[in-house]
């Protein structure tokens, strides 16, 4: 077959049309390997070379497109490829090929994945390990990497957490309030020992207010319905369960 011009038709790739009506998209790289340019002439079996060897351009170039996109784990990338059905050996092939070149790296991924945890969400350290290592992160760069989150940045998200917590809390008594801080606290991934430290420095006893206007909402509500002694029964389980306390002066 008789190759009769090239077009580009993208970012490193062209159309090659040949004589038979055929027109072929391949990588630069691909043209460049089997010396294309100066070649007028293709025989069908090395045509078919060429094919397979574009091919496997395309699963490491949709790889590298992916990473540049967003910047992935080893993981994610293998993950990513599998579900676009490309084959094992072409995955492997291109992700070794982007580990070699340094465009895919397990510990730079790390590094950037902690520092965006501790500078955008209120993810403690534990929390930030598990995501990692269900990303197949290897435990020993995780734990390598997580020493950027020091106890006095632990220190400084957790009080900001619990100042948030005390602000814009409305309905909750101190010591609900308090256990609720500690248990969101240690699902986000701190230790309860860090926890403990910095909690401690906190008045949780103040909420006459919250009991009284908790109080007025639920006889609000409740008055329709029950009087006398049931009312005051119904209002104060509802209130304890808050960890409010108030009688009606």
């Amino acid at each position: 077959m008789k190759i009769l011009n090239y077009k580009k038709s993208g970012k490193g790739k062209y159309i090659i049309s040949f004589d038979d009506g055929r027109k072929i998209p391949l990588y630069e790289d691909v043209i460049l390997k089997y010396n294309l340019l100066l070649k007028k002439e293709v025989l069908d079996s090395e045509l078919d070379e060429i094919n397979k060897m574009n091919f496997e351009y395309d699963v490491y170039y949709i790889a590298l497109n992916s990473i540049s996109n967003r910047i992935k784990s080893i993981y994610e990338l293998k993950t990513y490829l599998i579900k676009r059905s490309y084959p094992d050996e072409l995955i492997e092939k291109a992700i070794d090929k982007l580990i070699k070149q340094g465009y895919l790296d397990d510990r730079i991924y790390t590094k950037s994945y902690i520092n965006t945890q501790i500078l955008t969400t209120s993810h403690g350290p534990n929390r930030i390990k598990k995501d990692l290592v269900d990303k197949k992160i290897d435990l020993n760069i995780i734990e390598d990497e997580l020493v950027v989150f020091t106890d006095e940045i632990q220190e400084e998200k957790i009080n900001k957490f619990i100042n948030k917590c005390i602000k814009t809390n409305r309905t909750r008594g101190g010591l609900v309030l308090k256990q609720k801080i500690i248990n969101d606290l240690k699902n986000n991934g701190y230790d309860f020992g860090i926890i403990s430290r910095v909690i401690v420095n906190y008045d949780f006893s103040n909420d006459g207010d919250i009991a009284k206007k908790e109080y007025e909402k639920l006889y609000k509500k409740y008055s329709k319905k029950y009087e006398g002694y049931e009312l005051k029964r119904i209002i104060r389980e509802k209130l304890f369960q808050k960890g409010l306390v108030y009688e009606e002066e």
